[in-house]
């Protein structure tokens, strides 16, 4: 077991208070080894020296993954060393492998406090509230304290998505770096746009729902029904219509029932208890 206030052995039972509960108060890097892993052996070192470094502006957590196959398996630890980096108890950010020191100080200053930072948390709680606009006004306190943050536009753009500016939503997705794309948040809200053009006019929706009463199968009234139910937090819904579009016609919009369900997946995430029931529906329909 660790001597050490900033570094900790994680088990299933601690998990949840050390690095979920913990990761609301600042970052916790969470490193999933094994005895038998020599890269493992060769990164815990550096880890240590980083953890003693920035004295408690983190929290390094040590996964025994021979002994803690559940937790290795439910955040999907496919080879070791995996580090995961969590904040307000999500994972945000992860490397695999032996990196070196500066590559692992970057990660880390990415998600430690600094310039905007008050700012930044106080739009995610009002995005998580439902406060679009007051989400975006602390944006841009925190984008005027830390220009050069491209993830501030990710959550601008969540923003602007949840007020229905689609428009303004995609001109700033389009100014940030490919690489953010490829990340979590770029493309949770990536998948959400995608999700706001398949809807499209949110007014004309109530109509669209009409037609469905009408005829069940009505490709546009499904595809765009679906789309909206799915933003709406209707998730179950949503997925079943864009099944059903998918189901009935495959050759409907290049097949938007297909690319729907693969954009809703991605909105929802993977540990979502939806998506591997409709990713198995909708891989019997392909094969």
């Amino acid at each position: 077991m660790s001597t050490s206030d900033h570094i900790v052995d994680i088990t299933q039972e601690n998990f949840h208070a050390l690095v979920i509960e913990g990761s609301q108060q600042r970052p916790v890097l969470v490193d999933f080894w094994a005895d038998w892993c020599q890269p493992c052996q060769m990164l815990m070192p550096i880890l240590a020296k980083l953890a003693e470094e920035y004295a408690g502006g983190f929290l390094l957590a040590k996964v025994n993954s021979d002994q803690q196959q559940d937790l290795a398996l439910q955040y999907g630890v496919r080879s070791l060393p995996t580090v995961l980096v969590f904040r307000d108890g999500e994972p945000v950010d992860q490397f695999m492998g032996v990196q070196p020191e500066s590559t692992i100080r970057q990660m880390l200053d990415k998600h430690l406090p600094g310039p905007g930072s008050e700012s930044r948390r106080a739009a995610r709680e009002a995005l998580e509230a439902g406060d679009a606009e007051t989400a975006l006004a602390q944006l841009e306190v925190a984008r005027q304290a830390n220009p050069e943050d491209e993830e501030l536009k990710i959550d601008q753009a969540g923003a602007l998505l949840m007020l229905g500016r689609v428009d303004e939503a995609e001109a700033v997705m389009k100014t940030v770096p490919v690489h953010f794309h490829q990340e979590d948040a770029g493309r949770r809200v990536d998948a959400q746009l995608r999700l706001a053009r398949a809807r499209g006019d949110l007014a004309a929706i109530p109509a669209l729902e009409e037609r469905l009463d009408g005829n069940p199968d009505d490709p546009e009234a499904l595809h765009r029904v679906g789309a909206a139910r799915i933003l709406a937090g209707e998730h179950e819904a949503g997925l079943a219509m864009l099944m059903q579009l998918m189901k009935k016609h495959r050759t409907y919009g290049e097949d938007a029932g297909h690319k729907g369900l693969l954009a809703a997946f991605e909105l929802l995430g993977a540990r979502h208890p939806l998506v591997n029931d409709y990713r198995r529906k909708m891989m019997a329909l392909m094969f």
